[in-house]
């Protein structure tokens, strides 16, 4: 028996990792599986991970499946739909060696329910190089899509686009948009100096606002679908600006519905993403300077997103550029430190200068000798 452990399932990788416990076993439905949900994976301690699907299909080089056998945690792949179909939430499973997947864990014929592949470093490594050799083409298509739809949401940039009227002030002030992307969370901790200093509004896109949250501050304005923040980011007092699709569906709605908070939500329909949305507020509502984190700007962070073009971001950054700033990356940018090798001769140094200053200057002999005096008379002597 390789593995046993309670599964826990569901198809949204971002809505399983929420329940997960280290003793768990994971099982998800999702092919391609992209750098934030494996590191969503990783971060709950979770150690098995079971895929209905291929973790890394070749279509393009996503590095999710990577990370995961990196950091120690099984991974077994492909499996099917029939787990889902036939296990509950909480049920006792095993894992024998071969990747065979039991109910309980007796692991007899009658309790088996299907076969996986356990990916190795190897097996994920050779899968990697080999959906390398398809960026050409997926770039191709990726381009051919996004001009594609250009010419369709020209209106993201028109001078009349109709944008929230939010009471947060943003006029004048600079604006930190925050998005659950790639290291979002390290770029975030890198710019907690910048945030009190100058004190930006804050904006969380869906996840971005728990990451706030989860720094130590409060997010002013959240936009998204409202899939992926927690019920506490919503209840924040944040303002709430619900993307709704272009036909007019705003299922973000319901979770607000839930709490009792959809009366004072804003829904915008809009033919972006979620992110896009929040660069337009900014921008629409007077932001002196919009600085993202986390956002998504390549090939890869679109496929990862199922993107298959990306006309509204080009259009957006276009016109958001003069005054866009992307702090993505910035904490990999530089990572300064400090060895105490370093400050021993710093501090040998200002304990020679401070004898050579009393000498030297009367005023410092005077400060000494009133300090002296101070002392003796707290002492009585």
């Amino acid at each position: 028996m390789k593995f046993t452990g309670t599964v826990r399932l569901d198809k949204r990788t971002k809505d399983l990792v929420k329940r997960l416990e280290p003793t768990d076993i994971a099982l998800i439905d999702h092919v391609d599986m992209d750098r934030v949900a494996a590191e969503s994976l990783i971060a709950s301690g979770v150690q098995v991970v079971i895929n209905a699907q291929p973790s890394i299909s070749g279509k393009y080089p996503n590095v999710g499946p990577l990370l995961l056998i990196q950091e120690g945690v099984a991974l077994l792949d492909d499996i099917g739909q029939e787990p889902f179909e036939r296990l509950k939430e909480g049920r006792k499973v095993s894992i024998s060696d071969s990747g065979n997947l039991y109910k309980g864990t007796d692991a007899t014929r009658k309790d088996f329910i299907a076969t996986g592949t356990f990916q190795t470093a190897e097996s994920i490594e050779e899968a990697y190089e080999a959906a390398q050799k398809q960026i050409s083409a997926r770039l191709e298509e990726f381009a051919q899509n996004t001009l594609a739809y250009l010419t369709e949401e020209t209106n993201i940039i028109s001078d009349d686009q109709w944008v929230p009227p939010v009471k947060t002030a943003i006029e004048d002030r600079h604006v930190l948009v925050v998005v659950r992307g790639y290291h979002y969370k390290e770029d975030l901790k890198v710019l907690r100096a910048y945030i009190r200093e100058m004190k930006p509004v804050l904006i969380g896109v869906d996840g971005g606002a728990d990451a706030l949250c989860e720094a130590g501050f409060t997010p002013d304005i959240i936009v998204g679908d409202m899939d992926s923040v927690s019920p506490d980011a919503l209840n924040s007092g944040a303002e709430l600006i619900v993307h709704a699709y272009a036909d007019g569906r705003a299922p973000g709605l319901e979770p607000l519905k839930e709490l009792g908070l959809d009366k004072d939500a804003f829904t915008w329909r809009l033919a972006a993403t979620s992110e896009d949305l929040a660069l337009l507020l900014a921008w629409e509502k007077g932001a002196d300077l919009i600085v993202a984190v986390g956002t998504h700007n390549n090939l890869i962070e679109y496929l990862d997103k199922g993107r298959k073009g990306m006309a509204s971001t080009f259009l957006v950054r276009l016109k958001t550029g003069p005054k866009l700033v992307d702090a993505k990356g910035v904490s990999r940018l530089y990572r300064s430190s400090v060895s105490p090798g370093m400050l021993f001769p710093l501090i040998i140094a200002g304990l020679l200068v401070l004898p050579a200053l009393f000498f030297v200057s009367p005023e410092a002999r005077n400060i000494f000798q009133l300090i002296v005096l101070q002392v003796r008379l707290w002492l009585g002597i």
